[in-house]
């Protein structure tokens, strides 16, 4: 989990970039621990601009901010030498293969001939590039092209990684598979990551801790698990079309229950007097003929952060 006990892997306070009358960040103070902390938020709501700014490649209007122990200000090549960065946008040379590029970026970092061409080999094949890594990059797919920008930000065997939006393009498929590496550099790899997203719900599955940003300003920062608490509401699932699932929703709502649809589910709030919800489920199930498919306790989301319209920090 990120251990916000121990001392932070990063630190802001009032940290605030403006173009002209363009807020991207807004007296931002947070703290990032060891750990998969997801950063959440819109497109516009500041995540690239925080990571740009962490890395040294823009100056903050105001605010201060460490990383690793290191000023911004004072220490951004220090930092930039212990960071790895996947960037969002595709920036890959496309004549060029995994392999030579990797080993390319490894020797930029600091490291020999030997050790670089040593470290490129492992990491293409911890993300999975291991049989293609000598073809021109210009032919991957997109998710190969995503796990070589991954693999490049790993090589140097670094202490944080910053991964910009590392499943944008991704089919399902291949969104779980990146989703899963990510999940393997932080608890695996014992590396700490920034990892942001603007679909809410992927991050929930592999981060420890999530920081919610919302046009520049912090929502919400705090551990997953506090987001995914029990809410109270109840959640039923039929067999059958979203007819079946309608008929049985009028009928809970006949008996009093406030519900609505969601998704493929009947999603019921807690009862306003002492009804007892499952035996009322099951009872007008078997009286509609339908078949319950499942009955379970309606957990939060982070989607529900902005739904609750939460103050901004």
């Amino acid at each position: 989990m990120g251990d916000l006990a121990g001392p932070p892997v990063i630190s802001t306070a009032g940290l605030t970039k403006h173009y002209g009358t363009v807020h991207a960040l807004t007296d931002l103070t947070v703290e990032v621990g060891a750990g998969v902390t997801g950063l959440v938020g819109a497109n516009g709501a500041g995540k690239s601009t925080l990571i740009k700014i962490l890395l040294g490649l823009l100056e903050p209007t105001s605010g201060r901010a460490s990383v690793l122990g290191h000023d911004i200000e004072h220490d951004s090549h220090d930092i930039r030498r212990l960071v790895g960065y996947m960037p969002e946008h595709d920036c890959l040379p496309p004549d060029t293969s995994a392999s030579d590029f990797v080993v390319h970026m490894a020797r930029m970092s600091g490291l020999g001939a030997s050790a670089a061409r040593e470290r490129a080999a492992d990491v293409l094949r911890h993300v999975g590039l291991e049989e293609e890594r000598y073809r021109p990059m210009g032919g991957y797919s997109t998710g190969m092209k995503q796990r070589a920008k991954l693999a490049q930000a790993l090589v140097h065997d670094p202490r944080l990684v910053f991964l910009d939006e590392p499943t944008n393009g991704l089919d399902p498929a291949a969104r779980t598979d990146m989703l899963r590496l990510v999940q393997r550099i932080g608890t695996d790899f014992g590396i700490a990551v920034l990892v942001t997203s603007h679909l809410l719900g992927e991050l929930e599955r592999v981060s420890d801790h999530v920081i919610v940003l919302d046009g520049g300003h912090l929502l919400r920062s705090s551990a997953t698990g506090d987001f995914l608490r029990r809410t109270g509401r109840m959640l039923v699932e039929v067999v059958g079309t979203e007819t079946e699932r309608d008929r049985l929703g009028q009928a809970l709502a006949q008996r009093g229950l406030t519900c609505r649809p969601r998704g493929t589910m009947v999603a019921i709030d807690p009862p306003a007097s002492d009804v007892a919800v499952h035996d009322l489920v099951r009872d007008l199930a078997a009286e509609l003929g339908l078949g319950l498919m499942r009955l379970e306790p309606d957990r939060g989301h982070l989607e529900d952060v902005f739904m609750e319209g939460a103050p901004r920090a």
